[in-house]
């Protein structure tokens, strides 16, 4: 319980502050003291790809006349499947390896995956959903400093690399966790690694390392953001196509592909469909 000083009648003149409540509106130590919070950096998961197997052979060809929302790529030998919900691509391979791109975390990833293999089911196949793993993640974050890439290059030598005429940013590799990062002289920072968690390992471990090269806006060279500012307006280019190609959708999904036995990630075509 706290407790309060009494002054005797005299001591204080009338409005005069008392000495440990002046102490502590100094900030010496001794009243309130003032705690610095930790910084807050906000990761953008971009894409998730993940792969499994059906484990039986799958007629492209057939699946392209029959099926919905595909592209049969005869020359490449594989079929391109999309599903709007999660908005996410299947690469399908008659061997009955698939690929799925696009999703924005490992649990939509997952049911992309599972949702593809229930369409390829009611299309007559043996299904069966085996091997799933998450191969690769694709995040991004922006550093509210800016960054001395180039000195930070030359203090990490063995991890880092930097060709400005090849690449606007430093790529900088860390072996545990494996993570490859993209670094850039505004902040802003791309990292591809296999699993979410190294996507977080590798900004925890890169924060304190580039906060000692922070650099004002000042400091940046000016040909270096307009080669930086030409590399993002090109990735941006290519993700509002991809936008854009969304909109061809026209037929509504049903929710039943997600009505599947969750206990078990295999299943069979004699199962209910519904």
């Amino acid at each position: 319980m706290a407790t309060e000083t009494l002054y005797p009648p005299g001591v204080l003149e009338p409005g005069e502050i008392p000495p440990e409540l002046l102490n502590g509106l100094m900030g010496n130590g001794k009243g309130t003291e003032h705690v610095d919070e930790e910084p807050v950096v906000d990761i953008t998961i971009n894409n998730v790809v993940c792969s499994f197997n059906t484990r039986c052979h799958l007629n492209l060809k057939r699946i392209a006349l029959e099926g919905c929302h595909v592209e049969y790529k005869q020359e490449q030998g594989m079929l391109n499947m999309k599903l709007r919900r999660p908005y996410t691509t299947a690469s399908i391979w008659s061997s009955g390896k698939i690929t799925c791109t696009g999703a924005t975390s490992e649990d939509d990833s997952h049911r992309a995956g599972r949702r593809i293999a229930r369409r390829l089911q009611r299309l007559g196949f043996n299904v069966r959903f085996t091997n799933f793993r998450v191969v690769n993640v694709l995040g991004t974050c922006s550093l509210p400093f800016g960054i001395k890439i180039t000195n930070f290059s030359k203090a990490h030598r063995e991890e880092a690399s930097y060709e400005p005429e090849l690449h606007p940013g430093v790529t900088y590799r860390i072996k545990d966790p494996k993570a490859t990062l993209k670094i850039f002289s505004t902040g802003s920072i791309t990292v591809t690694a296999p699993s979410v968690a190294n996507v977080q390992s590798a900004i925890e471990h890169i924060y304190p390392l580039v906060l000692e090269y922070k650099a004002e806006e000042t400091e940046i060279d000016r040909e270096t953001l307009l080669r930086e500012k030409r590399f993002l307006e090109g990735n941006h280019a290519i993700v509002s196509t991809r936008s854009k190609g969304q909109r061809c959708f026209t037929s509504v999904e049903s929710d039943d592909d997600d009505a599947l036995d969750t206990s078990d990630d295999s299943f069979d075509s004699e199962e209910s469909q519904d």
